[in-house]
């Protein structure tokens, strides 16, 4: 049974796991995309820094006007250096011809390479599951670190939007998304982290002023579920005012299915 949302959810909002009617959801795309639309690009900084990311822009972007720009941070799974297996998992999503029509932004997914990280993370590996401690504390990342200098590149070069722009990821990239919020709260206007988990103990009041929404499986055995409930209840201790969460029963380490075929998940960005 599924329960409306509060502008701070204190209960997990229950949802099936079973996904009725996913061809007519706008957000599942039938036909294989043309990933190509994505233009391969590498950023490089003054520093000689560089970090491989895929960008698409707006249909009639060279017409005029600012756009929203929307970040995604793939999971662990997707890391290398090809510039393409950051697509996976939502690049589908953002070609959708009615997404691409109804909410039309900047859309970026940078790739963090093989053997590094989006986030500062220590995994004691279990026999039945992960321990991760995340430790803020430490300098970023650097393909997190890069990735934020791109975002404010962007911002300064492209039609962006600034009072609009959105962050997501999941796995390691919702764990990403967690922490680059934590660092650069003042950039972004919304965030949605899926399967993730963060340092509970560094949020602050700084970072509760961005809204939230968090993604997580139930039955999660990669990134135990618990570490968004975590999150979510600093968040409410923090008092923030837009914080909800959606938990699915019975879902394992792959939500960002559930949380993509939701109806509302790219209109939740627009609407904050």
């Amino acid at each position: 049974m599924r329960q409306s949302l509060r502008p701070i959810c204190l209960a997990m909002l229950l949802c099936c796991s079973v996904l009725p009617g996913l061809a007519q959801n706008a957000n599942v795309v039938a036909a294989s995309p043309d990933m190509s639309l994505f233009q391969k690009k590498l950023y490089i900084s003054s520093a000689g820094d560089t970090l491989q990311y895929r960008i698409l822009y707006p249909e009639g972007y060279e017409q005029g006007g600012k756009y929203p720009l929307f970040i995604f941070l793939h999971g662990s799974g997707e890391r290398g250096s090809d510039n393409e297996k950051q697509l996976t998992h939502g690049g589908a999503l953002f070609l959708a011809d009615s997404n691409r029509k109804q909410f039309p932004a900047i859309v970026v997914f940078p790739q963090c390479p093989q053997n590094e990280s989006w986030t500062n993370i220590t995994v004691n590996r279990q026999a039945d599951h992960n321990e991760f401690i995340f430790d803020y504390s430490q300098p970023m990342k650097r393909p997190l670190q890069r990735t934020l200098n791109l975002i404010l590149a962007l911002i300064a070069t492209e039609k962006v939007n600034k009072k609009k722009v959105f962050l997501s990821g999941l796995s390691l990239g919702g764990m990403g998304t967690f922490e680059l919020v934590y660092h650069a709260p003042a950039v972004f206007h919304a965030a949605a982290p899926i399967c993730g988990g963060g340092d509970t103990a560094s949020y602050n009041r700084q970072t509760a002023k961005v809204p939230f929404r968090i993604f997580h499986g139930a039955d999660d055995q990669s990134v135990n579920v618990q570490y968004s409930r975590d999150m979510v209840k600093r968040l409410e201790n923090l008092k923030a005012k837009k914080v909800s969460y959606i938990e699915y029963p019975g879902v394992k380490h792959d939500s960002w299915n559930n949380a993509f075929a939701e109806p509302d998940f790219l209109a939740w960005f627009w609407k904050q």
